[in-house]
């Protein structure tokens, strides 16, 4: 009898003695409800890291879509006065030219035929430069009449307007007529490299037949390439001269890249937009002409504190930031702050209570993990 009541008043002693350590237990968890901890291996192994408010831009921009181009001058086709077959085109595309470099070689039997014409005008030309004098001498002693000097006069200009047409056409086919006078007459003629740059279309291959109105190759010169977008009506009031622009060439890569708002358009097209062309701020060699890209133009520009949108857990209507309290036995110790939000930017947003978070640290990533507590 005496062993049981022993037994009775243990199990009374250990019953108040959890009741006691359960409610302690409970007070702690009370006090520091809105505590999360994290251990630093799980801070580590998430890839977790911390920051704080910092100052950012947000812009006010503009939309505007359109491609890479160069000026006018610096795009040249190449073609030809006078059909004839390709003999030689050395050139691929992608390579680079030099102005003045030799492209493309022609033949055709109608240029040995303007040559031939060349060298019977010009010794045509002197005789009929002689005999245009001596009668001009008989008319002024008054021995012939007027008519018959008027007539060899007219013959011997007819002749030379010709002349001087025949040695305009050799230049024009890059033939010396210097060389033809002397004789040389050539079956073929070359062409030229307009201007520096790089081939970027080859229409034609050995052997094909060209006409004057063929393009046989395009060069272009990208030293200068600039932007041609396209902004809409509504929105053109808002452009000026010297905007900064950021724009990206979306198939190749998301990375942004500067330039400035140079002229804005007059004049509006079919779709409701106005040209507004823009100047690079850094070389870029390796962009190409006719590349898609998409752009914002700055229209206004603020400065504010914010916080990296990585660091913000958003819930219903609200947004939060976890920010470190103490650090106790290897752990963080984090709490939960409500944020209010302003302006935001593809990677920032506006933190317009950021007093409540001056010289705190603050998790900027890893969020994500903690939206479950």
């Amino acid at each position: 009898m005496k062993n049981q009541y022993i037994l009775i008043v243990s199990m009374l002693l250990l019953a108040c003695g959890n009741k006691e350590q359960t409610l302690k237990n409970t007070t702690e968890f009370s006090e520091n409800s809105n505590l999360i901890e994290i251990n630093k291996q799980q801070f580590e192994s998430q890839n977790m890291q911390f920051g704080q408010i910092e100052e950012s831009s947000f812009n006010s921009v503009v939309k505007a879509n359109g491609f890479i181009d160069v000026p006018p001058e610096n795009r040249a086709s190449v073609s030809t006065f006078i059909g004839g077959y390709v003999k030689k085109i050395p050139l691929l595309i992608g390579d680079k030219v030099k102005k003045g470099q030799l492209v493309a070689s022609l033949t055709n039997p109608e240029i040995v035929e303007i040559q031939q014409h060349y060298l019977e005008v010009l010794a045509q030309l002197q005789y009929l430069k002689n005999e245009f004098k001596r009668q001009k001498t008989l008319f002024d002693e008054n021995i012939i009449s007027e008519k018959k000097y008027l007539q060899a006069e007219s013959i011997y200009k007819s002749n030379l307007a010709i002349y001087n047409g025949l040695h305009q056409k050799l230049k024009m086919l890059n033939i010396n007529p210097k060389t033809v006078e002397t004789g040389k007459i050539t079956s073929t003629i070359n062409l030229y490299a307009p201007i520096n740059g790089y081939v970027t279309k080859v229409n034609v291959s050995n052997g094909s037949f060209v006409s004057s109105e063929s393009e046989l190759l395009e060069i272009i010169n990208t030293d200068h390439i600039h932007l041609e977008l396209n902004v809409f009506e509504k929105d053109i009031l808002n452009i000026k001269k010297d905007q900064e622009i950021l724009f990206k060439v979306p198939e190749s890569s998301n990375k942004k890249h500067e330039a400035e708002v140079h002229l804005v358009g007059t004049s509006i097209n079919n779709n409701r937009t106005i040209k507004v062309h823009g100047h690079l701020k850094a070389a870029h060699l390796d962009f190409i002409a006719g590349m898609f890209v998409e752009a914002d133009i700055i229209v206004t520009s603020k400065k504010a504190i914010s916080l990296p949108k990585s660091a913000v857990l958003k819930s219903e209507a609200d947004s939060f930031v976890f920010s470190v309290v103490k650090e106790e036995n290897g752990s963080y110790f984090l709490e939960k702050t409500a944020l209010r939000i302003g302006l935001e930017n593809e990677d920032f947003v506006e933190i317009l209570n950021y007093k409540d978070l001056e010289n705190k640290k603050i998790l900027t990533k890893g969020v994500f993990m903690l939206s479950e507590l």
